[in-house]
């Protein structure tokens, strides 16, 4: 069953977000995960949730998805990511 991480990202820092972004495709891409929705307009249709940036990325499943999160390619990123943003991400199975 799929696995889905939804990304909620609060830049601080455009220019090291940018910097650390770039790498992260090719991580992602690696642990067989796509891109679903990647930055773009969000809208609140209910409640006060005005994220920044909003991704979702779709993986085989939870367990991939989760080793994504916790590989060791994803660690130095995660790092300059935390430097440049408040970012919560979540990982949910699909249906």
């Amino acid at each position: 069953m799929a696995g889905y991480a939804i990304i909620s990202v609060q830049v601080k820092d455009e220019d090291a977000y940018n910097r650390a972004l770039e790498q992260v495709p090719a991580v992602v891409e690696a642990h067989g995960g796509r891109y679903l929705v990647r930055g773009g307009a969000a809208e609140a249709i209910r409640g006060d949730w005005k994220p920044d940036r909003l991704v979702i990325v779709e993986f085989d499943s939870v367990e991939q998805a989760k080793e994504w999160q916790d590989g060791a390619a994803f660690a130095d990123l995660r790092e300059k990511l935390s430097q440049s943003t408040d970012t919560d991400v979540v990982i949910v199975e699909g249906v």
